[in-house]
């Protein structure tokens, strides 16, 4: 008889788990006492703590494993339209509501709320980004729909719940609702002005009336959503583009005429289904003034977009953390990956990285604290108006960037399902996608300035101010106050490199401010001073002074 043993199993890397994410994360931890959430810390500390529990990471893997399944008939032949998500799809989200991760700054408007908020959303975001969606054009209806005061009366409590309700019925039977966004058509893609959806009255005529659709979307996210905003044209398909209350069930307990043909294949945020629906004079409330269906939109896309600011921060952030856990519990060539020069200064490159994201998120969710309200301050809401859109661009493509190179770190094992990093590389590209790619990031930043001469001035001054006269941080200033005075035309070609010198000097303007001095020396030497190139790991430093950004950056 012989042993059927042929080697043993050593130098593998164990599951990183039962560790706070909020804990250990100190940039997190000082910006939110900053920004005045220091109040929410506690809760955070908890929050943190279960999310690094190998059951919610389980959730996390079925949920994208086991994707949603389209049911669009009953046994007996009803149209149902119901799409069945796997258990952990609803744990996570119990979790997002536990937290009011959709409503905390509404429901709660205190000093820092914005902050804890984008806090706890970026620590979710680690774990898993398509249970995300919901909760995410939920927070943004908000604004919306709270002009809407009989329908918001009886919405209120039940988008400020922080339990869930994973209950199919009409939304006045739930205690919990969730609302989505339908914009997005065949024809026109971000072009919401090319849309062809067609409202018709049915029952008296303007805001708060009842109207029926009938159209189509393309994209339609989150099908399950108690209800959806809907944008449709007035009468004809070539009337004024308004907004539409369309909820998944009629007054009448009936299933409203909203068909789901079929859920989309997405290259990620495979927990989440997204859809193409057809309205067959789906009953729908108009939500705002007729006509200003693209403004009231505006307004919602605004708070996704910086939902997508902070998902992709998460993902860039959980990539780095996963590549370090991995360096310390590797060896190769007679040596911890850890202790290698070279993999130290990769490993650096990304803890920068992560640590300049991680202060732009928490800078823009101050700044929408401070936009908005009886006193809204100039300088936030140009925060918010230029900032927020060039971060988007800039942080969702870097992050695309550092999920491959931390999927390198892992070798082999980071390009298969069993681990982490393949889910978080397919996962990367979605946030530069939704709510408008690179190239309408980079042209709202110009209309922006266009629309606000002021903004333009009161940021870069305030860049400025932050920076401490930082000789680097004076010359990218002055690099684009000289690119706002080109022509329209050549100002528009180059809108990409503008806003990437606008999102890299202030991110350079918070580590001066913010970060440890020789990490912020490091970022603004690299990223302005052009000491590198595009690649991660060419930071000029010495071995050991790398090794010590890497560590600070996770303290698990």
């Amino acid at each position: 008889m012989t042993d059927a043993a042929t080697h043993r199993v050593f130098n593998q890397v164990p599951d990183l788990a039962h560790y706070n994410l909020f804990d250990s994360d100190p940039t997190v931890r000082s910006a939110l006492e900053r920004l005045s959430g220091g109040w929410h810390a506690d809760a955070l500390r908890q929050f943190g703590a279960r999310l690094g529990e190998p059951e919610v990471q389980q959730w996390a893997a079925d949920a994208n494993r086991h994707t949603p399944e389209l049911r669009t008939h009953s046994r007996t032949g009803e149209r149902i339209d119901t799409v069945e998500f796997h258990p952990g799809w609803h744990a996570l989200l119990g979790l997002l509501r536990g937290q009011q991760l959709q409503a905390l700054p509404f429901a709660q408007p205190r000093a820092g709320a914005w902050a804890a908020r984008t806090a706890g959303y970026f620590l979710q975001a680690q774990v898993e980004s398509g249970s995300l969606c919901p909760p995410t054009m939920t927070f943004a209806s908000i604004p919306v729909l709270r002009k809407e005061t009989a329908l918001f009366a009886e919405l209120e409590p039940r988008l400020y719940a922080t339990e869930h309700d994973a209950r199919d019925l009409p939304w006045r039977s739930k205690t919990a609702v969730m609302i989505g966004m339908g914009m997005t058509e065949k024809q026109g893609g971000s072009d919401v002005r090319a849309n062809t959806t067609v409202a018709r009255p049915v029952r008296g005529e303007g805001r708060g009336a009842e109207y029926v659709l009938t159209g189509h979307k393309w994209f339609f996210s989150a099908p399950m959503c108690d209800a959806h905003l809907v944008v449709a044209r007035m009468g004809a398909e070539d009337g004024p583009l308004s907004c539409f209350f369309v909820p998944r069930f009629r007054d009448d307990g009936s299933r409203n005429a909203v068909q789901i043909q079929r859920l989309k294949d997405k290259l990620g945020n495979r927990s989440n289904a997204s859809s193409e629906v057809e309205f067959r004079d789906a009953a729908g409330i108009l939500i705002g003034e007729e006509g200003r269906g693209i403004p009231t939109i505006i307004e919602m896309a605004t708070n996704t977009r910086l939902d997508c600011v902070i998902g992709s921060s998460a993902i860039l952030r959980a990539a780095f953390v996963q590549a370090l856990h991995h360096a310390r519990h590797r060896s190769a060539f007679g040596r911890q990956l850890v202790d290698q020069p070279l993999m130290r200064n990769v490993l650096a490159d990304l803890a920068l990285e992560s640590e300049a994201a991680t202060l732009l998120m928490m800078e823009l969710g101050h700044a929408f604290e401070h936009a908005e309200g009886d006193h809204p301050d100039p300088l936030a809401a140009a925060w918010k108006r230029v900032v927020t859109p060039a971060a988007k661009f800039w942080i969702c493509k870097r992050t695309l960037e550092a999920t491959g190179e931390a999927m390198e770190v892992w070798g082999g094992n980071g390009y298969v399902e069993e681990g982490p990093m393949a889910r978080l590389y397919r996962e990367a590209p979605v946030n530069s996608i939704w709510e408008g790619s690179g190239n309408i990031m980079c042209l709202d930043v110009l209309r922006a300035l266009q629309r606000n001469p002021d903004d333009g001035a009161r940021l870069l001054q305030d860049l400025a101010r932050r920076a401490g006269g930082h000789p680097a941080v004076r010359a990218e200033l002055a690099s684009l106050q000289a690119m706002l005075r080109e022509t329209a035309d050549h100002l528009e070609a180059n809108a990409r490199r503008f806003a990437q010198g606008l999102v890299l000097t202030a991110q350079a303007a918070l580590m001066l401010a913010h970060a440890d001095p020789a990490n912020a020396e490091l970022f603004v030497a690299s990223r302005l001073g052009r000491q590198h190139g595009r690649v991660f790991g060419t930071l000029d430093a010495d071995a050991d002074a790398l090794g010590r950004v890497a560590s600070r950056g996770f303290e698990g």
